[in-house]
């Protein structure tokens, strides 16, 4: 039978996860790492309404980019 350990901590911890094993853990250690590989981007509330969905942003955005695109094509042309 596990003894219970006692900790200066008085956290709500579950009983069924070891203390001594997670009295290492370092907070933030892959934050970094996360945030390069993640590309997470806040709408203003007026834009989120126009563009409910992910899809709908992403087809918005595809469009801007071909009519970008095409104007400047346009544009360098003699």
């Amino acid at each position: 039978m596990k003894t219970k350990v006692e900790t200066p901590l008085d956290d709500e911890l579950r009983s069924e996860y070891d203390e001594t094993v997670l009295k290492d853990g370092v907070r933030g250690k892959y934050t970094q790492r996360y945030r390069e590989g993640t590309n997470l981007v806040l709408l203003a509330p007026d834009v989120a309404a126009a563009f409910p969905t992910e899809q709908a942003v992403n087809d918005a955005l595809r469009l801007l980019m071909k009519v970008a695109q095409q104007s400047v094509t346009v544009a360098a042309q003699p």
